[in-house]
């Protein structure tokens, strides 16, 4: 099992910016939330969609810049990845550890 960090975007305008203007990541971002926009972005992402417990119900790979995922019914997060370092499957359950900051 590959581990990825994923930061936790919470707020309308940091989701609204989301990961607009980077260059190159090697992250992921997790928003709660059920659609998705990437205007702005510079580079493809992969993005998992999942209901309230990271069960997985769509993947979407390749996500161009300038492309919008409408929102889904039963979404309730919405994880974007780097392209290519990914490899889930429909049903597949994604595990989070949260990890506190210690500032």
């Amino acid at each position: 099992m590959k581990k990825i960090e994923i930061k936790e975007i919470n707020g309308f305008w940091p989701s609204f910016k989301g990961l607009m203007g980077q260059k190159k990541l090697n992250y992921g971002i997790r928003l709660r939330c059920n659609g998705i926009h990437t205007f702005f972005m510079k580079i493809p992402i992969d993005v998992v969609l999942t209901d309230k417990n990271n069960n997985i119900l769509q993947i979407i790979y390749n996500l161009k810049p300038w492309k919008i995922v409408l929102p889904k019914k039963n979404v309730y997060y919405t994880y974007e990845f780097p392209i290519n370092i990914i490899n889930f499957k429909i049903g597949d359950k994604i595990k989070v550890s949260v990890i506190q900051d210690k500032h």
